[in-house]
């Protein structure tokens, strides 16, 4: 096991590492994300040697991403090796200046990643040598792809409960995001009280929304009281067949370990 730090800016999870003994990068750690990136600048000057393209599905469309390998990530002593890596054309702008990449769910086939927002640290297990042994609440995930799912329940305010398939996003600084087709089919926005309209971004562009707030969110026996939410007043943050994802704002609650391998997610609530 490796002990890192992570910090949390603007929304974002972040953490260090080397990439073939650059000097210390930082990261994103993005469970929604299929594969990991690099910003194109970093991919010219680690002369990575370019190996095709794909496509990735956004918030809001498509984008077209060069791909690359031969590129290694050190964390104190623990390496990850990814096949391939993508460089977005769209990660030399904006936001994405305060990060050089995104670890996505290849990062999190290869280890067993323990994040712990109260104590701000990630830790990192090979996957033959871990045992949990605590009491933390453990939920099933299921995979269509790439992102973690999982069986949830909500309660809308003044409503009766909704069960809901969710993927897992811990590249979504808010609680909730539900898709249109969920909202309307479950009636979310009825006698809702009016609220700012705006955009939520991401791959692809943006989607427009309406702000709002649940009475709780429930997973297994774990409970988060008055989680925002956002509704998406056309298209889904969510692969077809789910109603949303659960983002770092419900998430940070807890104590959260992946483990991939064995299709579980741990949730410990912060004491």
């Amino acid at each position: 096991m490796v002990a890192v730090p992570i910090k949390l800016h603007q929304g974002d999870l972040l953490v260090e590492a080397r990439v073939n003994a650059s000097n210390k990068l930082t990261f994103k750690l993005d469970t929604g994300f299929g594969i990991t990136t690099i910003s194109p600048k970093l991919a010219d000057s680690l002369h990575l040697e370019r190996i095709g393209g794909l496509t990735i599905d956004g918030i809001a469309g498509e984008e077209r991403a060069d791909t690359f390998r031969g590129a290694e990530f050190s964390f104190e002593g623990m390496t990850f090796r990814p096949r391939r890596i993508a460089a977005l054309p769209s990660q030399r702008q904006g936001k994405q200046r305060s990060r050089d990449g995104i670890f996505g769910a290849d990062f999190f086939r290869r280890f067993i990643v323990e994040i712990d927002m109260p104590a701000r640290r990630m830790r990192l297990y090979e996957p033959g040598g871990f045992t949990y042994g605590g009491k933390g609440e453990v939920i099933p995930l299921q995979f269509r792809r790439d992102t973690p799912i999982v069986e949830a329940v909500i309660r809308p305010l003044g409503q009766e409960p909704v069960t809901a398939r969710l993927e897992i996003d811990t590249g979504c600084d808010d609680c909730l995001c539900l898709g249109h087709d969920f909202v309307s089919a479950n009636r979310l926005l009825d006698g809702a009280k009016p609220r700012t309209e705006s955009a939520r971004r991401g791959v692809g562009g943006s989607a427009p929304i309406q702000h709002g707030m649940l009475d709780e969110l429930r997973l297994g026996q774990l409970v988060v009281k008055k989680p925002s939410a956002n509704f998406f007043l056309e298209g889904s943050p969510a692969s077809n067949g789910q109603a949303g994802h659960i983002g770092l704002g419900a998430l940070q609650h807890f104590k959260m370990i992946f483990d991939y391998g064995s299709r579980k997610l741990i949730l410990e609530p912060a004491e």
